[in-house]
C-alpha cells in the first residue's frame, strides 16, 4: 500500500519536490533553482522548457534520495507561482513565448487602455480584482496581440493557456498524448477572467480581452477526488492549489478570520472570510481560498506586496552585497536602527494597497552616516512596513481586528525581521516551528518591544517614504 504524497512546489525563483509520510512529516526534499529573464525594463521571464526540465529532474531526485519508486506514491499535489502566464501548442508541447512572470509591468498599457471605461475596478464586482499587470488575462492578450502567429493558431485550437500549474500538471498527465489542460479554481481566481460567484469563466470578459474560451483550461476543485490524471505510470494527480492559498491551508487557517502571511519573493497575506466573498473597498483582492471536492468554495481578502524577499535578492546579486542572502541579517545587526532611511522597493511598482504600476523605487532620508549595515536593516524594515499597510487595509474590509499572524516562507528564519514585525505591528507573530511542516509554534515575540509613539512615528516616516515612490514614470 502506497504511504508516501509527493508535492510539486513550482516558485517563482526555483522548483521543489517534497515527499511527505503519513504522518504529514516531509522526509525528503529536492530543489533546483531557474533562471530570471530580464528582456527589458519591467519585463520578467521565465523558460518554461528549463522550469519543466527541473521539475521532472526534482521529482526524480527526490524518489531516489528516498529509496522510493512512483509505485511508493498514493498521490502528486501541485502548488505554483500563481498570475505567471504561458501559452503552448497543444499538439507538440512547444511553447509560443517564455512564460511571463507575475512580476512583469509590460502589461500597464493594455491596463490603461481597459480602464478608460469603468475605471480600475471595472470588472473587480465580477472577479474580485482591479485592473493591474498582475493578473493572468492582460498578460494572455500581450501574447495574442504580440507574438507573431499566435492568435491564428488559438483560433485553431492550436495555442492554448496557464498558469504555471497547468503547464506541469500538463506535462506530468502526458503532454501531447492526453495530458489534462486543467486549473484549480484558486489559480483560476488570479486571471481575472473567472467569475467568482460560478467559477466558470466569465464570456463577457473574454470577449472584452479578446481571448478564445478554447484556450482556457478546465477549472476544477482544488482537492478533486476525480483526479486531474495520472503521472509516473499510475500515480494520481489530485492536488493543485495556487502557492498562497496552500500556505494558507498549511497554517490551517481554515476559520472564519483567521490570517496568515508568506514571506517569499514577495509577501501574501491571506485572511479566511468563509463562503461568502467579501468585496474589498481599501485596495485588497477578494480571491478564492479553496475548494474542497464538492464542498462549497472557500473565499479570502489578499494583500498582495511585489517586492520583499526579492529586495534582498538585488542586494545580493545587483550591488554585492554579501554573497548569501541570509547574511542581510548580519549586516542588519550591526546597527540599532535603520538611520532615519526608507526603502520603498517599487521596482514592478506598488501592489496592495495602492495598485500604482507608475510607481518606482526610492530610498530616502539618505546622509554621510548611512552605511552597508543601514541599507540592510531599511531593507528588512521595508517588508514589515508594507505587511502593516496590508493588514491595516484587511482589518478595514474585514471589521475583524488580528489577534496574532501566522507566518511562513524563506523570510521567517531572519529573526530581526520578525521581531520588527511583531514591533510594528503590535500583534504576536506565529511562526511554524520548522518550516517545512504545518505545525505551529508558540507566539515569537509579543510586539511590544516598541512602544506606541515610536511605532506610530517609524509608520508615519513609511508613509512618506510611499508617498516619494509613487508616479515616478511619466507618459
Amino acid at each position: 500500500m502506497a504511504k508516501y504524497v509527493a508535492a510539486v512546489d513550482q516558485g517563482t525563483t526555483s522548483t521543489r519536490c517534497m515527499i511527505f509520510n503519513h504522518a504529514g512529516k516531509a522526509i525528503v526534499v529536492h530543489q533546483l533553482e531557474h533562471q530570471q529573464i530580464y528582456p527589458q525594463p519591467g519585463w520578467v521571464e521565465h523558460d518554461p522548457l528549463e522550469v519543466l526540465a527541473n521539475t521532472r529532474q526534482v521529482v526524480d531526485a527526490a524518489l531516489a534520495k528516498a529509496a522510493l519508486t512512483p509505485a511508493d506514491l498514493a498521490a502528486i499535489g501541485v502548488t505554483n507561482q500563481r498570475e505567471t502566464t504561458l501559452v503552448w501548442n497543444p499538439q507538440t508541447g512547444q511553447p509560443y513565448y517564455n512564460a511571463i512572470v507575475w512580476q512583469d509591468t509590460r502589461t500597464d498599457k493594455i491596463c490603461q487602455e481597459l480602464a478608460r471605461e469603468g475605471g480600475q475596478d471595472r470588472f473587480r464586482e465580477t472577479v474580485g480584482l482591479p485592473l493591474a499587470t498582475y493578473f493572468s488575462g492582460p498578460k494572455i492578450k500581450w501574447i495574442l496581440d504580440n507574438v507573431p502567429g499566435v492568435r491564428d493558431a488559438a483560433a485553431r485550437g492550436e495555442a492554448v493557456f496557464g498558469n504555471m500549474d497547468t503547464w506541469v500538471i500538463w506535462n506530468l498527465t502526458g503532454g501531447p498524448y492526453g495530458g489534462a489542460h486543467v486549473t484549480d479554481v484558486t489559480n483560476a481566481s488570479r486571471t481575472l477572467l473567472m467569475n467568482l460567484r460560478t467559477l466558470d469563466w466569465d464570456d463577457e470578459i473574454l470577449g472584452i480581452l479578446g481571448i478564445p474560451r478554447q484556450m482556457l483550461p478546465t477549472i476544477r476543485p482544488s482537492s478533486d477526488p476525480m483526479l486531474y490524471g495520472y503521472a509516473l505510470g499510475k500515480t494520481p494527480v489530485c492536488g493543485d492549489l495556487g502557492d498562497q492559498q496552500a500556505a494558507l491551508v498549511g497554517q490551517t487557517c481554515f476559520g472564519v478570520g483567521e490570517a496568515k502571511n508568506t514571506y517569499g519573493t514577495g509577501c501574501f497575506m491571506l485572511l479566511n472570510t468563509g463562503t461568502a466573498a467579501v468585496p474589498s473597498r481599501h485596495g485588497l483582492l477578494t480571491t478564492v481560498a479553496y475548494k474542497l471536492g464538492n464542498e462549497p468554495p472557500v473565499y479570502a481578502l489578499e494583500g498582495s506586496i511585489a517586492i520583499t524577499g526579492a529586495l534582498v535578492q538585488w542586494l545580493r546579486d545587483n550591488l554585492g552585497f554579501f554573497d548569501f542572502s541570509k547574511h542581510v541579517e548580519d549586516y542588519a545587526r550591526t546597527v540599532p536602527d535603520s538611520g532615519g532611511i526608507y526603502f520603498v522597493p517599487a521596482f514592478s511598482g506598488l501592489f496592495a494597497p495602492y495598485w500604482q504600476s507608475d510607481a518606482r523605487g526610492v530610498i530616502v532620508g539618505l546622509t554621510r552616516f548611512i552605511n552597508k549595515g543601514h541599507l540592510c536593516r531599511a531593507a528588512l524594515e521595508a517588508t514589515a512596513y508594507q505587511t502593516r499597510e496590508v493588514l491595516d487595509a484587511m482589518e478595514v474590509d474585514s471589521g475583524v481586528k488580528l489577534t496574532a499572524l501566522k507566518v511562513d516562507g524563506g523570510m521567517v528564519h531572519n529573526d530581526t525581521l520578525m521581531q520588527f514585525q511583531a514591533d510594528i505591528l503590535g500583534v504576536p507573530v506565529v511562526r511554524p516551528v520548522v518550516a517545512e511542516t504545518t505545525a505551529l509554534g508558540a507566539a515569537y515575540a509579543a510586539g511590544l518591544a516598541v512602544a506606541e509613539e515610536t511605532r506610530a512615528k517609524l509608520y508615519r516616516g513609511w508613509k512618506k517614504a510611499v508617498g516619494r515612490a509613487m508616479h515616478w514614470l511619466e507618459e
